[in-house]
């Protein structure tokens, strides 16, 4: 990777998901997922090693508590690479940054912080106002 892209940061001031943009998102969720999947196996490992007969019940309750926990976060964190793995499509598929409600640009802002992003911030704040609605009567 070279440190160009490093250095980058993408803004407003030029052409919408130019392929230095993309580029920039592609390594970025890259990165992302490659995170998430070495933190998973560590914590696979981990859950092998602990997978000993605790005699104290409250060890016991305890250490099955924590897996709880830690199955419950591998398994959004396994939805999580399901949305990088789709933002990586749409990156090829040219369609990336771009609101899957009103096909406009997402933001570079919105797409740098939450780069897996489908809605423009208007549209994801219509749709929560819709939701909220819906649970509310």
């Amino acid at each position: 990777m070279s440190t160009e892209v490093l250095d980058y940061r993408p803004t407003d001031d030029e052409p919408f998901m130019n392929p230095r943009q993309r580029e920039y998102f592609r390594q970025k969720l890259g990165r992302w997922k490659e995170d998430i999947l070495r933190e998973s196996r560590g914590t696979l490992e981990t859950l092998q090693e602990e997978n000993q007969n605790h005699p104290d019940m409250a060890d016991r309750a305890s250490s099955e508590s924590d897996r709880a926990l830690e199955l419950r976060t591998r398994d959004r964190q396994r939805k999580l690479i399901s949305k990088i793995d789709s933002a990586l499509k749409r990156i090829e598929d040219g369609t990336y940054g771009y609101c899957e409600e009103t096909g406009d640009p997402i933001g570079i802002a919105r797409l740098d912080a939450r780069p897996i992003a489908t809605l423009s911030l208007e549209a994801q704040e219509m749709h929560e106002r819709r939701e909220k609605v819906y649970r509310d009567e």
